[in-house]
């Protein structure tokens, strides 16, 4: 086994890692022991597939494909970022303005840098999904430095950039693993799904991260009715 087919069995092994601790954190108890042993172990997991992605995306622009790359390295901004976030989200509970810090501002910039340079390659080479996903370091970006000018008004604000960044992991890791591994598997048993899975990828953990928001939002931070709403 060469060197660069062994790169991509560890990245595997790290994904199938990250997608089980991903969701046994997910099903389990807010803040329970198997809850955060599970998330230590994504997060683990995570930074495996970070290191290993890097050096599978510099393969790609070495031999010609950079629409591997620019994916793969956009996938790694916006993952890095959203694991690091909800880390720090955790870690930072008792101070905001300690959470929004310098190095907050300098990765927000970032993302939207990488925003910037997705979307102009996407123009370039005429690809849609590029073009659409650069909203998503757009969004992410500027709610930062919103946030950062206003911190959010809340003594449970960590538990809300928790969830969010996780569910921003959870994005990463299925979009990953449905147009990257899952693809490969497809394509082994003779199953070609084009464009359809290509869309899929990218669009349906979006979709069910979403709705998830909306879930978690209604369950753990509910709108209570002001003294001026029930007169």
């Amino acid at each position: 086994m060469d060197a660069y087919r062994l790169l991509i069995l560890v990245h595997a092994c790290f994904g199938t890692l990250a997608l089980a601790s991903y969701w046994n954190a997910a099903l389990s108890r807010k803040g329970s022991p198997w809850h955060k042993a599970a998330g230590r172990l994504y997060v683990k997991s995570m930074l495996g597939i970070i290191a290993s992605a890097l050096p599978i995306a510099a393969v790609a622009f070495a031999r010609g494909n950079p629409g591997r790359g620019i994916f793969l390295s956009y996938l790694v901004v916006i993952t890095a970022t959203a694991l690091w976030l909800g880390w720090r989200a955790v870690r930072r509970k008792q101070d905001q303005a300690a959470f929004r810090d310098r190095r907050y501002v300098v990765v927000a910039w970032l993302n939207l840098a990488a925003a910037a340079a997705v979307f102009a390659i996407g123009l370039r080479t005429g690809n849609g999904v590029l073009i659409g996903f650069a909203a998503i370091s757009v969004y992410g970006g500027t709610t930062m430095l919103r946030r950062h000018r206003r911190p959010l008004d809340t003594p449970r604000w960590w538990l809300r950039e928790h969830f969010a960044a996780m569910l921003a992991c959870g994005v990463a890791t299925h979009i990953a693993f449905l147009s990257i591994g899952l693809s490969r598997m497809l394509q082994g048993a003779g199953i070609e799904l084009g464009g359809r899975l290509e869309l899929l990828s990218w669009f349906a953990p979006v979709l069910v991260a979403l709705l998830a928001g909306i879930y978690f939002k209604r369950k753990y931070f509910p709108v209570r009715p002001t003294a001026a709403s029930l007169d």
